[in-house]
């Protein structure tokens, strides 16, 4: 039960970059099938890129929205209001997360 816990968990913190990366797919369908009403290579590449980044950024700002508005959805996936799961916070206070700059430093 542990493990499928610690799955689901983990799947709920990569549904922020999944949801960027399919709302990008379905941009860039979505400006392939403008493309098609031109004849110009050019201006359809640009109908594809410009598709699927603004749908990205579209997506990611709704999804982000979602979050900040649903306490319900932020706890059942164990993240904040921006996406960071808590344990990543949790650990930063209680100093289970490496110093960035630790391994620089010369042994005396």
């Amino acid at each position: 039960m542990r493990l499928l816990r610690f799955l689901l968990r983990f799947v709920g913190w990569l549904l922020t970059p999944l949801v960027a990366w399919a709302a990008s797919f379905f941009g860039a369908w979505v400006g392939a099938q403008a493309a098609r009403l031109t004849d110009d290579s050019t201006v359809g590449l640009v109908l594809s890129l410009s598709g699927g980044a603004g749908f990205a950024v579209a997506g990611t700002l709704l999804w982000m929205r979602t979050l900040r508005h649903s306490p319900e959805l932020r706890e059942v996936l164990a993240v904040t209001e921006e996406g960071i799961p808590t344990v990543a916070i949790e650990g930063a206070g209680e100093g289970k997360l490496p110093d960035a700059g630790a391994h620089d430093a010369p042994e005396a």
